[in-house]
């Protein structure tokens, strides 16, 4: 048996990566109503339920859980009561970030897991992978995010004087920064590049992009980073999770990067590999099955 794998369906797993490191994800709640879409985070409730299968599943090896930012969501809040019921069993990590960085946490701890790696060993590859990171987001519009208080305190206030600009922002410390604004989806991209090029230091970087609706755009942000990046690096293409979209709108890109030049600093060698990554690279497809954990039956509705 082995140490389970537990993210929310905010990172963006899709099916392939899901089912190649047999990581379990629990969907986020998208309501419709009057032609207006909304979310909800997962209650504690459901994540107990969940960590308890996952444990019977593993032989009570553990759980590390890899949830969206306590910032952006009330559902890591409820993963740490959750997993207080499974004292010492369910290890709920402080991801401070969304997006693929979180997906790419998950599929190095994932990986370990397979192989053996103990609850200790998968906890800390998670949380050093996820320390390895970056995750930036560009966006055509603020209303959605402002609308959703997401924003930090100073970006909201500065919201108003960058309705005409193409805005990139920086999940830091759960939080969305300012990282710079363009006037073109062009400039916007070069910039992406530019921070993603710099942090690589040299060294190989495995890179998600993250589109809400946008597949040429982000087919063109990938061949700029392919431009660019050091022999060895990886980039994929996929869609926003539905649960995110909701918040940042049509047309956002979501981009998040795990840098070898800062694993080593964190005591996670090398970067995260997807093996036969032209089988993945395509995929535009998440999976979802509604409210259960993928790969089950959803269970009764609350």
């Amino acid at each position: 048996m082995a140490v389970r794998i537990v993210v929310d369906s905010s990172a963006g797993l899709p099916r392939d990566i899901v089912e190649k490191f047999d990581i379990t994800v629990v969907d986020l709640h998208v309501m419709e109503e009057d032609s207006t879409s909304s979310t909800s985070g997962l209650s504690a409730v459901e994540l107990a339920a969940c960590y308890a299968r996952q444990l019977e599943r593993g032989g009570d090896e553990g759980v590390v859980a890899l949830h969206l930012a306590k910032g952006l969501s009330s559902t890591w809040s409820a993963a740490v009561t959750a997993s207080a019921v499974f004292p010492g069993t369910v290890r709920v990590v402080d991801t401070d970030t969304a997006g693929m960085a979180i997906g790419a946490a998950a599929m190095a701890a994932a990986s370990l897991a397979r192989d053996g790696g103990s609850l200790d060993e998968c906890e800390e590859i998670a949380a050093g992978t996820l320390a390895s990171a970056e995750t930036w987001v560009y966006l055509n519009q603020l209303d959605d995010l402002r609308k959703s208080g997401r924003l930090s305190a100073g970006t909201a206030v500065l919201s108003a004087a960058l309705l005409a600009t193409r805005p990139i922002l920086h999940v830091t410390s759960g939080k969305l920064e300012l990282a710079g604004k363009t006037r073109t989806q062009t400039k916007a991209f070069i910039k992406l590049t530019q921070l993603v090029q710099a942090q690589a230091d040299g060294e190989p970087v495995f890179a998600a992009i993250q589109h809400a609706d946008s597949p040429t755009a982000a087919r063109s942000l990938e061949n700029m980073l392919n431009e660019v990046l050091p022999a060895g690096s990886q980039v994929l293409v996929l869609p926003i999770a539905e649960a995110v979209a909701v918040h940042v709108g049509a047309g956002a890109i979501g981009l998040s990067a795990v840098f070898s030049s800062q694993a080593r600093a964190h005591g996670t060698e090398g970067t995260v590999s997807v093996e036969d990554k032209g089988g993945i690279e395509g995929t535009e497809e998440q999976g979802d099955t509604g409210p259960g954990e993928r790969g089950e039956e959803p269970g009764p509705a609350r």
